[in-house]
């Protein structure tokens, strides 16, 4: 497979690369860390390193190197369409090469031997009571195939630890090529009286999963599922959902038992359920004004929402310092397929008016729209009106750079993630031993 011999390629440059970074500067001191920070989530300590991606803070997240706009252009693309095919947005994260067309369709042709999905897990899911929440169904489906481990059965066949990575990849691959079907079928189990729709071989793994939903006629939905799963994919290392799936990874617990946790650490309010806060705020603020208001009527109303300590959702975010480029890609693309939405025209109208408000407001490190501003606004244009499914999009992509970001955790060696803790009564001791100096 070709990710394997491109990965196996790069093993020991990497490899001796890291070791020498830990021989020769491994006393380094890379930050330090308050009282503050302990206590506030561990919040801008550097903890990991992420070569897979990160964010930067005027630029945006960089996928190994590359911004949102940059991935957009130089990724392979499926016959007529604007955007990225996901197998090649897979061969850039797993080998940190930009793939041309025919990689990206090796990829995508791997995902389609490997796409069957095990009866079990239907039958896992259908067993569940019907009201469950489908990111639960999600994250059982994965958590269920781990009975398929293959770097389960060579750990306990006694593979050598070099070799380990390849099995992960193996797992990867496996798990990302059914992901599409089995989010598909959650959908359609819980919205449309349908079950599973088997997907056609002459489309991409993001199409098909569209086509899967019963949206095998709506190109423009397929467009947006190839731009919503490109841009949703990874987003650095120290998240919930990215850190929970490495932590859990680093025991060498196998990558469903890992990419599970992740999806477990997404389905939180805090996280990844924010994007349906987002578009209920928006339906909410339609509703009140009983349409789309004027500028001078929303400026009036988020000044009342901020002077009564209310939330306004999307706007801000802990590391990005500008627009989130994720948010101006989607409405590149509602300018194009759905100009005249009036939930859309809503975005743009707030986007226009809310962050100067913010700025006068002066407590917003980031007055500017993150991803959630928008993401609800596209999948309600094309039908996908279900606010609990949207994290179950979102996971479908951020498995991608789960995955990655696993198997090179496995190439390098890291070993298994274990901070020490204080007590708050040995964090005052250290304040007042320190006041003393």
């Amino acid at each position: 497979m070709i990710i394997y011999d491109k990965i196996a390629a790069q093993v020991p440059a990497w490899q001796e690369r890291v070791r020498h970074l830990v021989k020769e500067h491994g006393a380094f001191k890379v930050c330090d860390v308050t009282v503050e920070q302990i206590y506030g989530g561990i919040r801008g300590v550097q903890i990991q390193v992420s070569d897979i991606s990160y964010v930067d803070p005027y630029k945006g997240i960089r996928l190994r190197g590359y911004t949102i706009p940059e991935v957009l252009e130089i990724l392979p693309k499926a016959p007529g369409s604007q955007y990225p095919l996901a197998g090649g947005l897979y061969y850039l994260l797993m080998t940190n090469e930009v793939p041309n067309e025919e990689q990206a369709w090796l990829v995508e042709d791997e995902w389609k031997k490997r796409s069957a999905i095990p009866p079990y897990v239907f039958d896992v899911i259908k067993s569940m009571p019907p009201a469950t929440h489908p990111m639960t169904l999600f994250s059982q489906a994965v958590l269920a195939m781990q009975y398929d481990s293959l770097f389960s059965r060579q750990l306990n066949a006694g593979v050598l630890k070099n070799e380990y990575w390849k099995w992960y990849l193996e797992d990867s691959l496996n798990l990302t090529a059914r992901l599409p079907g089995i989010a598909a079928y959650i959908y359609n189990k819980r919205y449309r009286g349908a079950d599973y729709i088997t997907p056609r071989p002459d489309l991409d793994w993001s199409a098909n999963f569209a086509y899967m939903i019963g949206k095998g006629k709506d190109k423009e939905y397929m467009e947006l599922s190839r731009l919503f799963l490109v841009l949703h994919s990874d987003h650095e290392g120290g998240n919930v959902s990215a850190h929970a799936a490495h932590l859990v990874g680093s025991a060498l617990s196998d990558v469903y038992y890992a990419t599970s946790a992740g999806l477990n650490g997404l389905a939180g309010p805090l996280h990844g359920l924010a994007n349906q806060e987002c578009i209920r705020w928006l339906l909410d603020l339609r509703e009140h004004f009983g349409g789309l208001p004027t500028e001078e009527q929303f400026e009036a109303y988020a000044w009342q929402q901020l002077a009564e300590n209310k939330l306004i959702p999307g706007y801000g975010h802990a590391v990005l310092r500008t627009t989130d480029p994720r948010f101006t890609a989607q409405l590149e693309f509602g300018e194009k397929y759905m100009p005249d939405d009036e939930l859309f025209q809503l975005v743009k109208l707030v986007f226009k008016v809310l962050p100067g408000i913010l700025i006068k407001h002066g407590k917003a490190k980031n007055p500017y729209p993150n991803v959630d501003a928008i993401n609800g606004t596209m999948q309600y244009h094309f039908g996908v009106t279900q606010f609990d499914f949207y994290t179950v999009l979102f996971g479908l992509s951020r498995a991608l750079g789960f995955t990655a970001h696993l198997v090179w955790a496995r190439v390098l060696g890291k070993p298994i993630e274990r901070p020490k803790s204080l007590t708050t009564r040995m964090l005052e001791d250290m304040v007042m031993e320190g006041r003393k100096d």
